[in-house]
């Protein structure tokens, strides 16, 4: 029993003693502004006032017995009783661990979450972060976009295309003028470029990354549609199961080409970017059952072999790979 007292004595600090490190340290804030515990917000505030002025190092002229480094120290424990005690939260954390001094540890825990703990919300921080991310998103979207156009516009494939579809609709007409409205040749010129930019823009459906971006599909809408998305992810995943797995109901076209599309590993936008004649054609082998698909993935694999041995550069790489390649490497003694 002895011993266990010892122990206890040296090994936990005395309940009665004020810690040194945590606010003003072996001090009483209230003392060292010179108030008492009852003391409200602006009495406190005004003690400060007072007090600060007296050890401000920009303020200080030899105070007795006071040497300016002595008043400094003076002034930053002024101004830590002072933060201490001027925030509700702060002072009643304090008050705590003066009526409660034997919480030692408790005391450490509390003083450095509340100094740790970051000064903005972090809630804010993630809102400002994923809303520039979205904003980054869209932007860079629609650049991929009118990169996309701009190519699109010197295809020739599209761009006869898009001015036949012009000329039906009577839209280059209106770009030859007479009179004194008539242009110069690169008005007109420019004109016709911009009605074909705007046919292939409206008329070409294109899928992928250069896709015409949309609104709902940055990060900031797709975080607030999530459970939404969520939600009706489940009642279409138990509406599956109940049709395809209890009820035994055969695949219909849609379900087919999403059951290919998962055994391909492709995503939507990769698999809506697919001619519509292969996606036929995937049909047509029934790719949707298993078997089916793994015959099918050997056929291709067997054809890009059959294609980068009959390709003049894969030949040369393997010659070289054969006559000098790695193997073939050594260093030189100096």
């Amino acid at each position: 029993l002895c011993i266990i007292f010892i122990v206890v004595v040296v090994f936990v600090p005395s309940a009665t003693a004020l810690i040194e490190g945590l606010y003003c340290g072996t001090q009483i804030c209230y003392d060292v502004l010179g108030v008492s515990r009852e003391a409200v917000k602006s009495d406190i505030a005004r003690a400060y006032r007072q007090i600060a002025r007296k050890y401000h190092p920009d303020r200080f002229s030899s105070l007795a017995g006071e040497t300016r480094e002595s008043a400094h120290q003076k002034f930053l424990l002024i101004a830590t009783a002072y933060e201490t005690l001027k925030d509700e939260d702060s002072r009643r954390d304090y008050d705590y661990m003066l009526d409660h001094p034997e919480e030692y540890y408790s005391h450490y825990y509390t003083y450095y979450r509340r100094r740790l703990a970051p000064k903005v919300d972090v809630r804010i921080v993630i809102l400002v972060t994923v809303v520039a991310i979205s904003i980054f998103q869209y932007y860079s979207w629609w650049a991929s976009y009118t990169e996309a156009i701009n190519y699109l516009s010197t295809v020739p494939k599209y761009r006869i295309q898009a001015t036949e579809i012009a000329k039906q609709l009577g839209l280059l007409n209106k770009t030859k003028e007479k009179g004194k409205n008539r242009r110069s040749k690169e008005e007109i010129r420019e004109q016709e470029e911009e009605v074909i930019r705007d046919i292939i823009k409206n008329k070409i459906d294109i899928k992928g990354g250069y896709q015409k971006p949309k609104i709902l599909d940055i990060l900031l809408c797709q975080i607030v549609l999530f459970p939404y998305c969520l939600c009706a992810y489940v009642v279409w995943y138990c509406k599956w199961i109940y049709r395809f797995t209890i009820c035994r109901e055969e695949y219909g076209d849609e379900e087919k080409l999403y059951i290919i599309r998962r055994n391909m590993k492709m995503s939507q936008s990769q698999f809506d970017s697919l001619e519509a004649e292969q996606r036929d054609t995937l049909l047509e082998r029934q790719l949707w059952i298993k078997d089916n698909y793994e015959v099918y993935k050997e056929e291709q694999e067997e054809e890009m072999k059959t294609k980068m041995a009959l390709d003049p550069r894969w030949k040369r790489y393997r010659r070289w790979m054969k006559n000098e390649g790695p193997g073939r490497l050594t260093f030189i003694d100096d």
